[in-house]
């Protein structure tokens, strides 16, 4: 019976000590600050984090959305300040800024800024990176299934005067992609201001999506996934997505149109009333190192605006032209512009499209 007794007391004691110990590794837990970043989903490498948690003794937590346009909202919507970190694309920054909804960014912090390559370190819409960070950039063109690549034409005839035997394809779900693409199939800039030949671009929109082989409208990734799932033979996508799907489906190709595209570039900017500052400024330094750079455009398929972090990135990647575009292609490319007041344009284009 004591024997009993005694084994009792010992197991109580030592389940009251894992309990005060798993009590203490809560409370210590808890004193630690939380960095908070709303980021396009499969976005971030998680190598990465799990890095700058142990480095600064923080803990990370990454929420996502599918669009500027989400992100945006969320922000006018929660105001008392969840978020440390948001990732939008270049054109969305005077939105941000005239919204109030970023912050300047205190440069003392951030000593690695200097390793941007001055291409992406003179931004229009944000001049001397006052309230943003480069982050990632790719381009916007076409994930082709096809045994044989070379017999197929790269240009934009592939969705809107493509031959029936191609077979099912799909495009970009939003207004600024889908009409950017058939203005630039057309000849026009895909930031024009020209009425008639939004409306042209418009009709061109509405013709495709009424052939028998259109699949309909999707994201980047959902069309993605109907041409690796067979579903599709093409989609309109993101760079980084179809080059790293094409590393495990070699009859999936990456097509940058000849009449060109979509030059895009994603940032790091700090939503004005994010609760840790200071976190998020050593994230973005983090970020800008060399080597954390350069994995992170290796996880993602993207280039990097990081020129220091060039010498990190394979031969394989740096010669990849679907990555890092020569020349003679990103000649004909264009960056998406904000167009204030004539965005309704294309926004009531766009309405028209989907509704007929």
């Amino acid at each position: 019976m004591r024997i009993r007794l005694l084994s009792l007391v010992l197991s109580l004691a030592l389940f009251l000590l894992l309990g005060l110990s798993s009590l203490a590794g809560d409370l210590l837990a808890q004193d630690k600050k939380t960095l908070t970043i709303f980021i396009w989903s499969e976005y971030m490498d998680p190598d990465l984090i799990v890095e700058f948690e142990k480095r600064f003794d923080v803990r990370v937590r990454l929420d996502y959305y599918e669009s500027n346009e989400e992100m945006i909202a969320k922000l006018q919507t929660v105001r008392q300040g969840v978020y440390d970190i948001i990732v939008p694309s270049t054109y969305f920054v005077p939105t941000l800024t005239n919204l109030d909804l970023i912050q300047p960014l205190d440069h003392s912090l951030l000593p690695n800024l200097g390793n941007i390559a001055p291409d992406f370190a003179r931004l229009d819409v944000d001049p001397g990176n006052q309230y943003t960070v480069p982050y990632q950039w790719g381009t916007s063109g076409m994930a082709v299934h096809s045994a044989n690549i070379a017999a197929v034409d790269p240009s934009w005839e592939l969705l809107f005067t493509p031959s029936p035997e191609l077979g099912n394809f799909l495009l970009f779900d939003t207004a600024r992609d889908a009409l950017g693409s058939a203005l630039k199939f057309l000849g026009y800039s895909s930031n024009t201001m020209d009425l008639d030949e939004i409306a042209a671009a418009g009709k061109l929109l509405t013709d495709t999506k009424n052939r028998p082989t259109f699949m309909g409208f999707d994201s980047g990734v959902g069309g993605l996934s109907k041409v690796m799932g067979g579903v599709a033979s093409i989609a309109q996508v993101y760079s980084g997505e179809a080059i790293k799907a094409s590393k495990e489906d070699p009859e999936l190709h990456y097509v940058i149109p000849r009449e060109g595209c979509e030059i895009w570039l994603d940032l790091l900017a700090i939503p004005k009333n994010a609760p840790n500052v200071d976190v998020a400024h050593q994230f973005l330094n983090f970020i800008l190192e060399p080597e954390p750079a350069a994995r992170l455009a290796s996880f993602n398929n993207y280039a990097t605006p990081n020129q220091a972090a060039l010498e990190f990135i394979s031969d394989e990647d740096k010669n990849n032209p679907g990555m890092y575009p020569p020349p003679e292609l990103r000649q004909n490319m264009e960056y998406m512009l904000d167009l204030g007041e004539a965005n309704r344009y294309y926004d009531e284009t766009w309405t028209l499209v989907k509704s007929r």
